[in-house]
């Protein structure tokens, strides 16, 4: 099947209708705001319709500080208001969204970063994002149904997000996918793989440790073990390696909790 003929089915497979959903759709979007907190936001996408929803519905509160379509002028925004949360997607009008990611994360490290991607998923896009430093990774095609809502809540509270939707492009089946694929899975303790599966379901550091009745610092050193066993650059590596490797199951949707 040829690449355009895929997308049409995928387009076709991924179609829904809204309109039973539209009440759930506005009660996320009032909730959105109070998940945001105090956090002052940039949003760079390559859809100027999707901006002006976005600026239009929560340009009063005043959160959304900036707004641009590429990633020249994403990164200006970012480096001169200094937000603390950067919403984009990875195809822009110029530029990319990934690079874009990975220079405002070099130049603003205690920023949260959330990755909207439009297309259909590929393993070489996702590792990107990954190496990008990306806190938290959906799929356009689940927005509006408590994915983008969640993710939110988890990327401004201090977790990682990985959209469930992404675990077909990650798989480990069909063959072997790099040194991944080589490497037999580290042996992590219990609790290491109980804080590694509450991190990868959207738990903070200190909800983690509330939860373990442990300290933040206990959390972060069985956080920076796991990343020494795993032999990941970070946390969201850390998540995506144990999913590859079957140590931790996907996290199911919020909704399904």
């Amino acid at each position: 099947m040829a690449g355009g003929a895929r997308m049409e089915e995928a387009k076709r497979s991924d179609a829904l209708d809204f309109t039973p959903m539209l009440a759930q759709v506005q009660a996320n979007n009032q909730l959105t705001g109070d998940l945001l907190g105090d956090a002052r936001v940039v949003i760079c996408l390559g859809s100027r319709a999707q901006i002006s929803f976005l600026v239009g519905h929560r340009g009063n509160d005043g959160k959304i500080i900036g707004a641009a379509t590429t990633e020249s002028e994403g990164l200006e925004l970012a480096e001169r208001l200094q937000p603390d949360f950067l919403f984009t997607s990875d195809e822009l009008e110029e530029g990319c969204g990934l690079a874009l990611v990975l220079k405002v994360k070099r130049r603003l490290q205690d920023i949260r970063t959330l990755l909207m991607i439009r297309g259909v998923p590929s393993r070489p896009g996702i590792q990107s994002a990954i190496h990008a430093g990306c806190d938290g990774i959906l799929l356009e095609s689940r927005m509006g149904m408590g994915t983008g809502l969640e993710a939110i809540r988890t990327v401004c509270g201090g977790g990682i997000y990985l959209d469930r939707g992404l675990a077909p492009a990650l798989s480990l089946a069909g063959g072997a996918q790099g040194t991944t694929a080589r490497r037999a899975p580290p042996n992590l303790s219990p609790r290491e793989l109980d804080v590694l599966a509450r991190l990868v379901g959207g738990e903070s550091n200190a909800t983690i440790a509330q939860h373990l009745i442990v300290s933040v610092d206990t959390v972060k050193t069985h956080l920076r073990n796991v990343q020494l066993k795993l032999q990941a650059r970070d946390r969201t590596h850390a998540a995506v390696l144990a999913l590859q490797f079957g140590l931790i199951d996907w996290p199911e949707p919020a909704a399904d909790r």
